[in-house]
């Protein structure tokens, strides 16, 4: 098989398997803050009850987590070379930043967090759940600001001295504050705060369907369906403020994202299909709303697939396909939170069983959209790996061959697979074990 296409597939696999697990950690994080900020305001024991069981389940994602976002780091130095010496000054501070201000900081107050409940103040437990919080965060912030440059370059220049050239950091922070990280980094916080809304929404839906630990699924589901709503909301104006980036920054996506090969007014499709051979799209559009949205004019012209060379456009109907995915269920999980809500305050949610079934099942929701919306972004930057200067293809190693990464694709997948039973098995058995009870709770079963 093609070396650059088993490198890819590679990647990705890797890639995509390890962002199951971040965004619900950075959505726990801040759910625990403000579960155990209610305990120490209202000191409700029940509320204590609801932070240990999730720190529990914080726990095990974050260990997960980081067992599958290891292999990531090797994979620049054995397939990506060139593009490490690339970008290796870029991409090098942004991840060395990350190390230390945010991945030391969530590991270093991680021990306290779990293990610390009878062994500090309330206070500094608190304090330590915090700061776990704001290092999931800053991890998000450094990662997203290292893809953000490979998406709109900027702060650097190119050096030419030796074989390879290689961008370097002229300003550190305009490297940080590229064009495209604001948007970026708001929507990937919007769609990991509604991971970890809709996981704690799901286990809590499940208790109250078994009739279980309501009073307890009650408090959950409140905080968590209140989350849910705002993030689901932010991820529609986050997402709207990140396609007019893209437009101005790269057209060739935009323009693949809706199937827009003719320069001109620009429809906007809510589904449809794309023949790149014909050029046609048939689907169902809304003329003119893309340029509406855009620019305020449905007369507006937006640049087309035509504008670019064929072999500067990215896979368009791969890249249509991802994005409307994920449009559609961001817009699901909007009406599911709004429904949540509504049924919540009228205190009847409890009797909407065929609701407490979707929500169930809504935790997919945010894990598939985040999926979609890094596949629409990498691979609606194709043919480029950093954008308007180094191609995928000159950014692979030299010395590997398509037998090496197919047998370490093989392998990664068989240990990622048997990760991901692992981390299925103890979810649920922690889930079936629900949460422990308190010296001073009766019991709730």
């Amino acid at each position: 098989m093609d070396l650059l296409l088993l490198s890819r597939i590679q990647f990705g696999l890797t890639a995509s398997f390890h962002y199951i697990y971040p965004p619900m950690t950075i959505g726990l994080g801040l759910l625990l803050v403000i579960m155990e900020g209610l305990y120490l305001r209202t000191k409700d024991p029940l509320y204590e009850r609801i932070t240990r069981f999730w720190v529990k389940i914080f726990g095990l994602t974050f260990a997960i987590g980081v067992a599958t976002g290891i292999v990531l780091e090797f994979e620049f130095g054995t397939n990506w070379a060139t593009y490490s010496r690339y970008v290796g000054d870029i991409f090098g501070s942004a991840l060395a930043a990350e190390g230390i201000f945010a991945f030391f900081l969530e590991s270093g107050f991680l021990a306290i967090l779990l293990f610390g409940w009878n062994k500090v103040s309330p206070r500094m437990h608190f304090f330590s759940t915090v700061m776990v919080c704001l290092g999931a965060h800053f991890s998000a912030i450094w990662i997203v600001v290292a893809n953000s440059w490979q998406q709109t370059p900027a702060g650097y220049h190119i050096v030419s001295e030796g074989l390879t050239p290689r961008a370097e950091i002229t300003d550190f922070w305009s490297m940080v504050l590229n064009p495209s990280t604001f948007d970026r980094l708001s929507h990937t916080i919007m769609g990991a705060w509604q991971a970890g809304a809709f996981l704690a929404i799901s286990v809590s839906a499940y208790y109250l369907l078994k009739a279980r630990y309501t009073e307890f699924s009650h408090r959950t589901i409140k905080i968590a369906l209140s989350l849910a709503l705002v993030a689901s909301v932010g991820q529609l104006i986050t997402g709207h403020s990140s396609a007019k980036t893209v437009s101005q920054y790269q057209p060739a996506k935009l323009a693949a994202i809706e199937g827009h090969y003719e320069s001109g007014p620009a429809d906007l499709y809510i589904f449809g299909w794309v023949d790149e051979e014909s050029g046609n799209v048939s689907g169902i559009r809304l003329p003119g709303m893309l340029s509406r949205l855009l620019t305020g004019n449905p007369e507006a012209p937006v640049r087309g697939l035509d504008s670019f060379q064929e072999e500067d456009r990215p896979p368009v109907n791969a890249t249509f396909q991802f994005y409307h995915l994920m449009v559609v269920i961001g817009m699901g999980l909007i009406g599911l939170s709004m429904l949540g809500m509504f049924f919540l305050m009228r205190d009847t949610l409890v009797h909407q069983r065929w609701l407490l079934w979707l929500l169930v099942f809504a935790v997919l929701g945010p894990q598939i959209a985040n999926q979609m919306g890094w596949f629409t972004a990498e691979v609606g930057r194709q043919p480029w790996i950093v954008y308007g200067l180094l191609r995928t293809s000159d950014g692979l190693s030299q010395s590997v061959q398509s037998g090496m990464v197919l047998t370490s694709l093989i392998l990664f997948t068989a240990v990622y697979l048997l990760l991901f039973a692992v981390f299925i098995f103890q979810l649920n058995h922690k889930i079936k074990q629900g949460p422990q009870l308190l010296e001073s709770e009766s019991v709730d079963k």
